[in-house]
């Protein structure tokens, strides 16, 4: 596939999560994590159940970019039905990957890989790495019914 066939299909698949994200909203239980990135004013809640060690519900609300916006939903797909275990070890290779390092794990973070260009964009890297953030201080908390609010 010709290199500009490829950009449009991320771009296409960024647009997608950014106009209709999976799993918007808020959940009445739950782990509650609220983040906000100063830098662009970026806001999300995520809220996390959990059913034991797996991630039985996710859902995120707020206002962000459309990088932010899809990063959110395409991490609330990626780690529903995961354990916390699982789930950590695809935040961590999200943030690896958007730092600009490159790796076969990508795959399994799903539509999530098509966010590695923001690599190449720093000032980008805090939108995209919000959410994931979210989920690695729900994981942190687990069963919790917390609220925080913290800067990026």
């Amino acid at each position: 596939m010709a290199l500009s066939k490829l950009d449009n299909l991320y771009r296409a698949v960024i647009l997608d999560h950014s106009s209709s994200p999976r799993h918007a909203g808020e959940l009445q239980t739950g782990c509650v994590i609220d983040l906000n990135n100063p830098t662009c004013g970026d806001v999300i809640r995520l809220t996390v159940e959990f059913d034991g060690d797996l991630i039985s519900n996710i859902a995120f609300s707020g206002h962000g970019c459309t990088i932010s916006t899809a990063s959110a939903s395409m991490m609330t797909v990626a780690v529903l039905g995961k354990t916390k275990a699982q789930a950590q070890e695809l935040a961590q290779i999200f943030s690896e990957m958007v730092t600009g390092k490159e790796d076969e794990a990508q795959e399994a973070l799903g539509d999530a890989q098509f966010l590695a260009g923001v690599s190449k964009f720093p000032a980008r890297v805090k939108c995209s790495t919000l959410a994931w953030n979210a989920l690695k201080k729900a994981l942190e908390m687990g069963e919790a019914e917390v609220k925080l609010t913290h800067d990026h």
